[in-house]
């Protein structure tokens, strides 16, 4: 177990402390700083007072106000410990902007390729529409780091192409850091393995390259936290965004182009006011400006934002000091790295009381070394049974906490990709067919994440605050059952900003299927789709179980005898029920009045029970014999109905009670190797649901759905007739005892409840209806 360490000394905390009173006095923990920091206090109140202390205007007419820009791109590069004899200083809008500019002016040659890691910002994949490069690859981190090299020496490169590298310093999902060493690296012997093809512009694809290779850094995630040294690690082009370091002011970002780096750049394809010496509106001509930087800064620069990054490097150098050989960054990374180890530490222990996990954790290398692992922790937390909690719920309770974080795939789809385990398929039923878009809250898709939750810390962020998010988990995922814990994001829902109120209305389970049964024991005919209803009656969901097929001797055909009853499909149409096997199929009249005109009368059993039934006729019994290979079969349809032997329930030709519920995540829980609607169709529910959490149905007592309102009448014990595969007919033993072993020997699995009509629905005669879509409330 880990102890944390204060960085800060109790002098300098209390100072911090007093530059962020305002997160005590509304009562909030922030925890986001990898979307951005927070500012300082007086560091706004200096900004303000330097701003109306002096007269600041345009550069391009006002000395001062330039002298105040050159003093600031001093300030940068001292700050990452290199020289204006090495690196030029671009300012853009941030750090999106400087890597669209490397994009667009990058000089790939005649056979360069652009190579960009997974775990990249979404901004780093959007270079991929400018660049003007051969092929494009997607590389892994470990293409990127570590011992792959093409050769092992240091000989100079040349090759009519130039290839560029773009890579994060810090993986702003999880906070993994890819070693630096790899960039002098990969200058010097380029790559060994170019990645994965993503586009060629050549017919044929071709293998790695003998380019010059370049690196691009993007280092917004990494500069918030952890200081970056120019003269020992010299990438070739690093982009920032200042909000990342200092909270204010935002709107600034910078590209630091080395050198080397200025020498591949190409021409420009496109100049602006302040870039040129001149250009003739009459004449295709103009003439660039000599400075570097000037020729990439179109039009005016935000110099009163820059103006206020003076304010933003005094602050840091005045809150966290230089103090035993440590710069002021080495410190912050210092104390954000302990907090997070911290973190990790606390969270590894917390249980459910059945002593399942609560956390999933995502890191590579965990966080033993801070030169590898930054100050930010990624999650999800999970159920006693194994089940993800979907992210929104976590940002829905953190907020009614007082708790700021961030939640989903954070712009870096590769990251969450990599660490949730999304193969292309997943991703396409997350992105394409489910809907998802970027930043929103669909959390959970077939009861797997879709994203995550992250944590990340300032140099201002205190244990404390850390122990609030402990505490926020504990009390709400270990210590609370689920109902309670949506009741208390219910009631305090207009406390949420908007996008999370949309979040509390799908916390609750909802009616996902409805299948019938028409014929006992053959296959579902299903109801699924969104806002589809379907009638019910006095024994259930209207047609269900309603016929049979008998044998020779008038006994009841199922399953156990005859697998192959599954593989007749029925299909319900206004006014037939049609049986479909294989390409054969047959009909009945789903009018009563018409099948009683012109059947016989006949009597079976279910359960012992007597039922009394009409004969469908010849035509679709002799279907049913050549079908199924068995002579004498008939269809038989139920006429008045059963009472229960318990409680005197109306019932159709089921075994036991009206209804039988099977919950989604009980069965994900078995995590059986097919399709997992396949394995739902092996329990032959009626009602379908999904509430996130492995055999939570069994602790239901009664239900209501929709307006339906329902009884819990008990779990549903299991025979061997799951063991069959409901699409197939093919039989898996394995079904019952992995049952049996997650119930600790009780073959228990879905549970059977009865609607329980309120008087005035018996009295005014109508019928119900259910709807997927409906909202499942339970007690």
């Amino acid at each position: 177990m880990s102890s944390y360490r204060p960085e800060f000394t109790q002098s300098e905390q209390s100072n911090i402390d007093a530059e962020f009173s305002r997160l005590a006095n509304n009562k909030s923990i922030y925890l986001d700083h990898a979307g951005t920091t927070l500012y300082a206090e007086n560091q706004v109140t200096a900004a303000a007072e330097q701003l109306r202390r002096n007269v600041f205007c345009n550069p391009h007419t006002c000395r001062l106000t330039g002298d105040f820009v050159d003093q600031v791109r001093f300030k940068i590069l001292e700050f990452f410990n290199t020289t204006a004899e090495d690196y030029h200083v671009i300012f853009t809008a941030n750090a999106t902007a400087a890597l669209s500019l490397v994009a667009e002016n990058f000089d790939f040659g005649s056979s360069g390729n652009f190579h960009f890691c997974q775990e990249n910002h979404t901004s780093v994949l959007g270079m991929r529409e400018r660049v003007q490069a051969t092929g494009i690859y997607m590389l892994t981190e470990k293409e990127i780091s570590g011992e792959l090299s093409q050769q092992n020496g240091e000989s100079p490169r040349t090759a009519s192409g130039s290839s560029l590298v773009t890579f994060s310093a810090q993986c702003n999902f999880s906070g993994y850091k890819i070693p630096l060493e790899a960039i002098g690296n990969i200058q010097r012997n380029g790559l060994s393995q170019p990645g994965k093809l993503i586009w060629t512009s050549q017919k044929e694809s071709h293998d790695i390259d003998n380019s010059n290779y370049y690196v691009c850094l993007d280092a917004a995630s990494f500069v918030a936290t952890s200081p970056l040294d120019l003269q020992k690690y010299q990438p070739d082009y690093v982009c920032l965004s200042f909000y990342k370091i200092f909270g204010y002011p935002t709107g600034v970002g910078a590209l630091l182009v080395s050198k080397r780096g200025a020498e591949a750049f190409g021409k420009r394809r496109f100049f602006g006011g302040g870039t040129i010496n001149y250009a003739y509106p009459h004449a295709m001509d103009h003439q660039l400006r000599e400075s570097f930087h000037q020729r990439y800064e179109d039009g005016t620069l935000p110099f009163l934002a820059i103006v206020g990054l003076l304010e933003g490097f005094r602050t840091l150098e005045r809150l966290v000091p230089r103090m035993e050989g440590l710069t002021t960054m080495e410190r912050i990374s210092r104390h954000v790295h302990g907090l997070a180890k911290y973190l990790e530490d606390q969270l590894k222990q917390l249980q459910h009381p059945n002593g399942e996990p609560l956390i999933q954790l995502y890191n590579k290398v965990g966080y033993e070394d801070k030169s590898r692992q930054g100050g930010i922790v990624a999650f999800n937390v999970r159920t006693d049974s194994g089940s993800f909690v979907g992210f929104g719920e976590i940002a829905c309770v953190a907020a009614l906490h007082g708790i700021l974080l961030r939640t989903g795939c954070f712009c870096n789809i590769g990251a969450c990709q990599y660490y949730l385990g999304l193969d292309e398929e997943a991703m396409d039923a997350i992105y394409k067919r489910a809907g998802r878009i970027c930043g929103d809250y669909y959390d959970l898709i077939d009861g797997q994440p879709t994203g995550a939750v992250r944590v990340s810390f300032g140099y201002m962020t205190t244990r404390q605050d850390v122990d609030e998010l402990l505490k926020m988990l504990r009390s709400s995922y270990v210590a609370s059952k689920p109902h309670q814990r949506i009741l208390f994001i219910e009631e305090q829902a207009e406390q949420l900003p908007p996008v999370l109120k949309q979040r509390v209305q799908r916390l609750r389970p909802k009616l996902l299927q409805m299948a019938i049964y028409p014929v006992k024991s053959c296959a579902a005919f299903k109801i699924s789709s969104p806002g589809e209803s379907w009638p019910l009656t006095e024994q259930g969901l209207k047609y269900d179980r309603e016929w049979m097929i008998v044998d020779m001797n008038g006994m009841a055909l199922t399953q156990k005898r005859c697998t192959e009853l599954c593989l007749i499909r029925p299909v319900i149409t206004e006014d037939l029920l049609e049986l479909h096997f294989g390409d054969s199929s047959v009909s009945v009249p789903l009018s009563l009045q018409d099948q009683a005109a012109d059947s016989a009368k006949c009597v079976s059993k279910v359960c012992r029970q007597p039922v009394n039934g009409l004969d469908c006729g010849e035509i679709v019994a002799q279907w049913l014999s050549e079908n199924l290979g068995l002579e004498g079969l008939r269809l038989l349809r139920q006429s008045g109905h059963r009472n229960s032997s318990k409680d005197q329930q109306k019932l159709s030709l089921v075994n036991q009670a009206q209804f039988l519920l099977v919950n989604r995540s009980s069965v994900r829980s078995l995590r059986f190797e097919e399709d997992l609607d396949e394995t739902v169709d092996r329990f032959r529910a009626n009602i379908i649901i999904d509430t996130g959490s492995a055999f939570e149905e069994l602790s239901f007592q009664e239900l209501t759905i929709g307006q339906v309102h329902f009884r819990v009448e008990g779990p549903c014990q299991r025979c061997d007739m799951i063991c069959i595969n409901q699409r197939t007919g093919e039989r898996s033993p394995e079904t019952l005892t992995t049952i049996s072993r997650l119930q600790k020997g009780r073959m228990r699995f879905g549970i059977y409840i009865t609607r329980v009509a309120k008087a005035n629905e018996e009295a005014d005669g109508k019928e119900q209806h259910m709807s997927c879509g409906d909202v499942v409330l339970a007690e």
